[in-house]
């Protein structure tokens, strides 16, 4: 058995693989209309399709259902989420926080309210705290990890 991909439906192909390039940077890899397989490789469906192939009505489909999402990591994520910012068609989860292991993230909806978290890496976060004057230690205990694994950030 292998994993190969994430898929998710979207209602208007043109524009969520507009928005994916926009705001992620996301490019098409394959193309066969009804299914696209963008750049990290999950794929978007058109709902019409997937009704088809799962033979299910509209009333059987659940948009922003809050159950799951799309993670991505930005090492400069002040400046993603100030580009997020300047758009007009982002609907929030929450704005930029920061969780309680240090790591930044913010999380929103696309088009089609599929959640999408951005945050910035671990070793990022690892990063920030050395720079910040905190020890391998020190770092290790503020992010609730293994001094090991701050340590093989640092490598």
């Amino acid at each position: 058995m292998k994993y190969t991909s994430t898929l998710i439906v979207v209602k208007d192909m043109q524009k969520a693989r507009q928005f994916y390039k926009e705001v992620l940077g996301l490019d098409a890899t394959t193309d066969f209309g009804a299914n696209v397989t963008l750049t990290g490789g999950f794929g978007l469906q058109t709902l019409d399709t997937w009704r088809d192939f799962i033979h299910k009505q509209d009333h059987d489909l659940t948009f922003k259902n809050n159950v799951c999402e799309l993670y991505f990591e930005e090492d400069d994520i002040e400046r993603f989420a100030a580009k997020l910012s300047q758009r007009n068609d982002i609907e929030y989860v929450h704005p930029l926080l920061e969780h309680a292991w240090g790591q930044r993230v913010v999380r929103f909806y696309d088009l089609d309210k599929h959640i999408i978290e951005v945050g910035e890496s671990l070793v990022t976060v690892v990063k920030r705290f050395m720079e910040s004057g905190l020890s391998i230690e020190e770092t290790a205990l503020r992010m609730d990890v293994p001094v090991s694994f701050v340590q093989s950030c640092l490598n």
